[in-house]
């Protein structure tokens, strides 16, 4: 009798989507671009549903996507190997390289919303609410990108759906994390967009949406690091990851908004929301 074979995925995708000479367009790029033309599609809806004029719109949408990009490359520079880019500062400009964090963005972000809501008299966490539905999409389409660029991904794995990635060297099946933290970040945002849309006691609790927000992202990213394998060579000695103590600010701080908004009294929606 042969011998049954464990099943698993050989993934052995070329990164590059289209080369001609020199030029080239990645999966990860594009992944990038659908994150953010989603994200301000997604906000253009929710200014036009709320009644505000659409320059709010062109404000928030570059404020949002310059502090994301600038927070990802810093942030990947700095907490990943600040060692090397701070003796060579020049080559974090080099960000057609590779090297962009997710948490590095998150801080981002939340600068850039800052400076949004204080340019136009906004309430910050009115921003910051909105915006959540947003990055859980784009969280998800960012992953994917990982995926194609056969980076991110996990231990090894005895389960059927486990990636052998083949441009990575491996030559074992790995836990495909992009994916669970993709599927993670799909279901947030349905429930964002539930919040959102369907019963009104999210809106009137202001930053329920993004206590819940940042509890449920960096807590399944905590939890998920356990199972993934180290970006950089010094994260092999700690107890916790990089990405797992960077996770744990914004849990905390999560748990401080949402206890918050729980607490104070409900508020009257403005009359112009739909």
């Amino acid at each position: 009798m042969n011998a049954i074979l464990p099943l698993f995925v050989r993934w052995d995708v070329n990164p590059t989507m289209i080369s001609i000479g020199s030029f080239e367009i990645r999966y990860y790029g594009l992944m990038w671009a659908l994150a953010l033309g989603i994200s301000a599609y997604i906000f253009s809806r929710i200014i036009k549903r709320e009644g505000y004029p659409d320059k709010l719109f062109d404000s928030i949408f570059w404020y949002g996507v310059l502090s994301t990009i600038i927070g990802a490359r810093l942030g990947h520079c700095l907490f990943y190997d600040p060692g090397y880019y701070l003796t060579h500062p020049v080559e974090i400009l080099y960000i057609h390289q590779g090297g962009l964090a997710s948490h590095g963005a998150a801080v981002g972000l939340l600068v850039g919303l800052w400076l949004f809501s204080r340019k136009n008299k906004m309430p910050y966490i009115w921003s910051l609410d909105r915006i959540a539905i947003a990055v859980g999409i784009a969280g998800a389409l960012v992953r994917i990108g990982n995926l194609m660029n056969s980076e991110i991904y996990g231990h090894a794995t005895s389960l059927p759906w486990g990636f052998v990635f083949v441009r990575a060297g491996e030559t074992q099946p790995m836990h495909p994390t992009q994916i669970y933290e993709a599927a993670a970040y799909l279901v947030l945002f349905g429930i964002l967009c539930w919040m959102y849309y369907g019963p009104k006691l999210a809106l009137r609790r202001p930053g329920l949406m993004f206590g819940f927000f940042l509890i449920y992202l960096f807590g399944f990213r905590f939890l998920v690091e356990f199972i993934k394998n180290p970006q950089e060579e010094f994260e092999r000695t700690m107890t916790l990851n990089m990405g797992q103590w960077l996770s744990i600010p914004f849990i905390v701080l999560g748990i401080v908004i949402l206890y918050r908004a729980c607490r104070r009294p409900a508020v009257e929606l403005p009359k112009t929301k739909r």
